[in-house]
């Protein structure tokens, strides 16, 4: 029974490490005065194959706003999306889906809103 619980938690270790993790800019949550760019970073490449920009809170149909993408489809650590138009104030959300370098489908989201009045980001 201990030889199984060990071999479970090996498992479930290795798991955990064997997909990219990723940070967002804006941050998740984040309120921001603008947002010239939207970036994923991820720990391992990720081929990106959708990305897409609503502009509408959680719950709302949102809006697609067009963007520009610099890597395409290729297998990048950073993402950039830029988008067409300076985003106007209110939410936006991002949802995106890619193939990790493992070969794992890999999806995520997040959510930020632009306010004027928003206090620069800090850089870390």
């Amino acid at each position: 029974m201990i030889r199984l619980a060990a071999l479970l938690a090996l498992a479930l270790a290795g798991g955990a490490h064997a997909h990219s993790k990723s940070v967002t800019t804006p941050a998740d949550g984040a309120i921001v005065a603008e947002a010239p760019e939207i970036a994923l970073d991820f720990d391992m490449p990720m081929r990106v194959i959708a990305f897409t920009l609503l502009r509408g809170g959680e719950g709302e149909e949102g809006v697609e706003v067009e963007t520009e993408s610099e890597s395409g489809m290729a297998s990048v650590t950073r993402y950039l999306a830029v988008p067409a138009e300076a985003l106007e104030p209110g939410p936006y959300r991002v949802e995106w889906r890619g193939m990790s370098a493992d070969g794992h489908p890999m999806q995520g989201g997040f959510a930020f809103a632009v306010d004027p009045e928003a206090e620069p980001e800090a850089d870390d």
